[in-house]
């Protein structure tokens, strides 16, 4: 079913191009979006083949778990995409423990991410895994997704955010069709 929060998503890229960056929390459109069944899950799992498919090279550790994630998360359907649940489970856990360094500072423990590829990935299987993932977690993912560091700007959605945004619109506009798409033949059946 078509909706507006891809055109409202295409403002903040337009709100980006015009002031240079916009604030994180203005995705939380996505939020009312993810209520609907059967899309967080399938943008989580779309989040995280991205993340596979970013350029640069990557060696040990972390390069072998690029290879499994995107052996885990290639040729998925587009609409319901379904993952092997306990090759998921497995990878999710070698994710969380690749990445499992901490340090306390005066405001708590802060997690040290070495990769942030890796982290997205992490982070989308463990929506992909839930039972009942809450739309504010894929608001979170895009988020997380979208988000670059400008020191003029800080931590925003700046430069680079406006093409991600664009590719989540993109997704967005592909999943809505596609829902139309199947709503009908489930109709006529």
């Amino acid at each position: 079913m078509r909706t507006t929060a891809p055109e409202k998503l295409l403002k903040i890229a337009d709100d980006i191009s015009e002031t240079g960056s916009a604030n994180l929390t203005r995705l939380t459109v996505l939020k009312k979006w993810f209520q609907t069944p059967g899309r967080l899950q399938p943008f989580a799992i779309w989040v995280a083949d991205r993340a596979t498919s970013r350029k640069g090279k990557t060696k040990g550790e972390a390069g072998k778990l690029f290879r499994e994630a995107r052996a885990l998360l290639t040729d998925l359907d587009r609409v319901e995409p379904t993952i092997n649940p306990e090759a998921a489970e497995l990878l999710h856990a070698k994710l969380v423990a690749y990445q499992d360094d901490y340090r306390t500072d005066r405001w708590g423990r802060i997690r040290i991410v070495d990769n942030w590829q890796l982290l997205l990935i992490e982070k989308g299987l463990t929506i992909a895994l839930s039972r009942r993932p809450h739309p504010a977690e894929g608001y979170k993912l895009a988020a997380d997704y979208c988000q670059h560091y400008d020191p003029k700007y800080g931590n925003a959605l700046n430069g680079p955010s406006s093409t991600k945004i664009h590719e989540i619109v993109r997704w967005m506009f592909t999943h809505e069709a596609l829902e139309e798409e199947t709503g009908e033949e489930s109709l006529e059946r």
